[in-house]
């Protein structure tokens, strides 16, 4: 029996086959960096289209890894939900294809569950219940996870993702997409008390707020009347230690939000178990300081490692969750495409 996982949720096309005791098989990413690296950011149109090109391809790649048939695979799974309407179509036609050619169960899955389920795999042991930390380029979210298939939204960002904001303040400051690693890379060398950075929201509950700080970044390279033309000229004249100081106090600044939501999330559930997935859990200083916050508090960390931090289809293998308590999607489901908002809806399609 295996899994055929599929993931089109933005600008990666990977796939996945899984068998029931969890153990990968075959996994492909057809990353599209390098294709969006020129905008400072994805293009919706060129993803979509990348996906149509790529999916059976890569679909085809894993399988051969795998070194199994079609006619092998018990089941199809696809992310569904969130993520941008075009990709998620490609995504969601092939494994609708697959699944009426093989006469075998569709489960549609959620793509941010799916990130969290990434810590099982990683752990290669039970990790629910716990609070589920989404933390990427498009989403910035709480869930208390009673089991693997219960997930309940405590929190999530009320406009920019930490990831979001992370791309367009490496875009001001003259760095390289994506800008995460970018950011990273220039804070190595600066000072994070060099600028007095805002800090959205703490003690406001368990939603996230990240647009004021990207805005603060920006008046701290040109004055606030500036446009976008002479914030870029300005940011062009910063010496390299005055952009390694803006960008560590940065990072700085989302590394606190971030860390202090996680122990107002586990003190508002009570668990102590906090299971980290997305792209910004990449990021050095966040897991340092997220371990020394909850190492003296007896809390269990548990990060996805870097591979299935960022989109994959290894963390698809949340189906065998759904499938072994016999919940399957009907033929008929369509996506839900949007970001995630504070509160989810639209997934009455989903296993459930």
């Amino acid at each position: 029996m295996f899994l055929l996982a599929l993931e089109t949720t933005c600008d990666e096309t990977a796939a996945a086959v899984i068998d029931p005791q969890l153990q990968v098989l075959g996994a492909v990413v057809a990353s599209q960096e390098p294709l969006h690296q020129q905008f400072g950011g994805v293009v919706p149109e060129l993803a979509s289209r990348a996906h149509m090109q790529r999916i059976l391809p890569v679909i085809d790649q894993v399988l051969h890894k795998a070194n199994i048939k079609p006619q092998q695979l018990h089941a199809v799974a696809v992310a569904v939900t969130p993520g941008l309407a075009g990709s998620l179509v490609v995504g969601l036609a092939a494994a609708k294809a697959l699944a009426v050619a093989l006469d075998i169960p569709l489960v549609g899955i959620n793509h941010l569950h799916a990130h969290v389920y990434a810590c099982r795999m990683a752990a290669r042991r039970e990790v629910f219940p716990c609070v589920g930390y989404i933390v990427s380029g498009g989403h910035t979210c709480l869930y208390h996870c009673p089991s693997a298939t219960e997930f309940e939204l405590l929190g999530a960002t009320i406009d920019d993702a930490a990831g979001e904001a992370f791309d367009k303040v490496a875009s001001m400051l003259g760095l390289s997409f994506p800008g995460g690693p970018a950011i990273q890379r220039a804070a190595e060398g600066g000072n994070p008390r060099a600028y007095r950075f805002p800090r959205p929201m703490l003690g406001q509950g368990l939603d996230f707020s990240f647009s004021g700080l990207k805005t603060a970044v920006r008046y701290a390279i040109g004055d606030p009347g500036q446009g976008i033309d002479q914030i870029a000229q300005a940011a062009r004249r910063l010496t390299p230690q005055q952009v390694a100081d803006l960008a560590a106090s940065f990072q700085q600044a989302v590394v606190d939000v971030l860390v202090q939501k996680a122990l107002a999330a586990l003190e508002h559930t009570g668990l102590n178990r906090l299971c980290v997935g997305g792209g910004v859990a990449a990021n050095r200083l966040f897991r340092e300081q997220l371990e020394q916050a909850l190492a003296p508090r007896g809390v269990e960390l548990v990060v996805a490692p870097l591979a299935l931090c960022t989109d994959n289809a290894v963390m698809g293998a949340i189906a065998w969750e759904y499938l072994r308590a016999g919940k399957t999607s009907p033929r008929d489901i369509d996506v839900s495409p949007g970001l995630l908002r504070r509160k989810e809806s639209g997934r009455t399609n989903l296993p459930a």
